[in-house]
């Protein structure tokens, strides 16, 4: 690798961890959960690509593939943790891996150069960082010469769940070649590789110039190529903000990397290769998964939250929002939040998504969004409802605003109980502090702003034959969601 090597690094944003419910949500997916540390998966993600500049390398910004849906989500995470400068290119649709992987490329090579693209999703945890990151370096090393690579994790058990790396012995190489992939196994035939050796994990973790995607793209599949490159040439940009053209990226074959391109290569005139990773990588595909990777009693329990326990034994306990206590249990993971509760056999963990399947059947709110909803300008809480009514505390972050708006089925009163609160209410514009009221009509045009440099806070109720959110019809929008 040579002095100076552009490094770009690439998160892919997408997922929607719908195995981790009821913490993960399609509206908060898991990405965004703070699990085992203070910083969320993807804030922890954002972190380990970042840090890799070193002599040999100068890292870009941060280029992240997302949905329009959580973009505001992303952005904020990432500002949270002091990355600033980053691009957020928008997908209006999923349509897997390889065509997000594909409006990347294009991104990178706009500027006239051909970077090295590290791409990472943006919901696994690591426990070694310094191994990851020469892992990573030894692979833009490759890269860098014109080989796809792949990053391999150490197997450490005979793991059903994943797809394998078929790899070359190659004693004392860092890169080693890759004779090709193999489904996910049965236990037998997890075992065999286990016992065999050359078999490696398939992370979901790429090291390749983005003119090598693109021309393995154009190789193996040019209809992924073509129609990405149309969505691209009609896309439009809103500050930090690249949406694809949405009629055109609607047309992108959903393919994964791995189907679309990694499988075809070896043997190919692309040269293939895999640096192993040997860092506590996991996927934290299920709640046993998240249980594996926390600190335990002397019971085995992991707890998180305000939980009490007795005569109990490998449990996973996560306390959101009240006290939770389990009594002679082995086994079970119990995950509380404010509106739902799951409690599941551990060694079922991975049904959980039969749940969010039936709630998804059966339109409940409780598959798409948290009792607490997070909106660019701060959030609000759903704290009680009932017969013509509802109640909601919200938070608005200093500066910020709510969209100029107005509802055709509902009235509502609003108590300001910390803050001050600048409040348009048809033609009258007023300043609320705390302790003080107003009174919003039904069709009223109304606003609400926080001028001031703390957290403004007020308590919403209210009433009308429809409380619905899509009773919002907004007709100014600082975040672009004028209708």
């Amino acid at each position: 690798m040579t002095p100076n090597t552009l490094v770009q690094p690439v998160i892919l944003c997408g997922g929607s961890g719908t195995r981790l419910w009821p913490l993960s949500r399609a509206g908060f997916p898991k990405q965004f959960l703070c699990l085992s540390e203070k910083e969320s998966l993807f804030q922890l993600a954002v972190q380990r690509l970042i840090n890799l500049a070193d002599a040999a390398a100068d890292v870009l910004p941060l280029c992240v593939v997302s949905n329009e849906e959580h973009r505001f989500l992303a952005q904020e995470q990432a500002r949270e943790i002091g990355v600033e400068k980053a691009s957020f290119l928008l997908e209006p649709a999923g349509r897997n891996t390889a065509p997000a992987l594909t409006l990347a490329a294009l991104a990178a090579i706009e500027a006239g150069s051909d970077p090295v693209l590290v791409v990472t999703p943006a919901d696994q945890t690591m426990h070694n960082d310094e191994a990851f990151a020469d892992a990573l370096r030894a692979a833009i090393w490759e890269a860098a010469e014109g080989s796809i690579v792949i990053l391999g994790i150490v197997p450490s058990r005979p793991e059903t769940g994943y797809g394998y790396v078929r790899v070359a012995d190659s004693v004392g190489k860092a890169a080693l070649d890759v004779l090709g992939f193999v489904e996910k196994p049965d236990c037998a035939t997890a075992q065999r590789y286990l016992n065999e050796g050359g078999y490696y994990w398939n992370a979901g973790m790429f090291v390749l110039k983005a003119s090598v995607w693109l021309e393995a793209l154009k190789v193996y599949c040019p209809d992924i190529l073509q129609s990405t490159s149309a969505a691209w040439t009609g896309r439009q940009q809103d500050g930090v903000f690249v949406r694809p053209d949405p009629e055109a990226f609607i047309s992108v074959p959903s393919e994964s990397i791995d189907y679309a391109v990694m499988e075809k290569c070896p043997g190919s005139s692309f040269s293939i290769k895999m640096v192993p990773l040997d860092a506590g990588w996991s996927d934290l595909g299920a709640w046993d998964a998240v249980w594996e990777t926390l600190p335990k009693d002397e019971a085995g329990n992991a707890h998180q939250g305000d939980v009490l326990t007795t005569r109990s034994f490998n449990t996973l306990v996560h306390a959101s929002s009240r006290l939770v206590a389990v009594v002679g249990v082995d086994n079970l993971v119990v995950i509380e939040t404010p509106d739902a509760v799951l409690v599941a056999d551990k060694s079922c963990s991975q049904d959980v998504k039969h749940i969010v399947n039936t709630l998804g059947q059966r339109s409940r709110e409780e598959q798409i969004l948290h009792r607490k909803v997070h909106r660019p300008w701060g959030w609000y809480d759903s704290i009680d409802e009932g017969g013509r009514f509802k109640v909601k505390r919200i938070m608005v972050k200093p500066g910020a605003s709510l969209s100029l708006q107005m509802h055709h089925h509902r009235a509502e009163h609003w108590v300001v109980v910390q803050g001050t609160a600048e409040i348009t209410n048809g033609e009258k514009v007023s300043l609320l502090t705390e302790n003080q009221s107003t009174y919003i009509p039904v069709g009223a045009i109304h606003r609400l702003r926080n001028p001031g440099t703390i957290p403004l806070e007020i308590i919403e109720v209210q009433s009308g034959g429809y409380l619905g959110e899509d009773d919002i019809v907004r007709l100014e929008d600082t975040y672009g969601r004028a209708e």
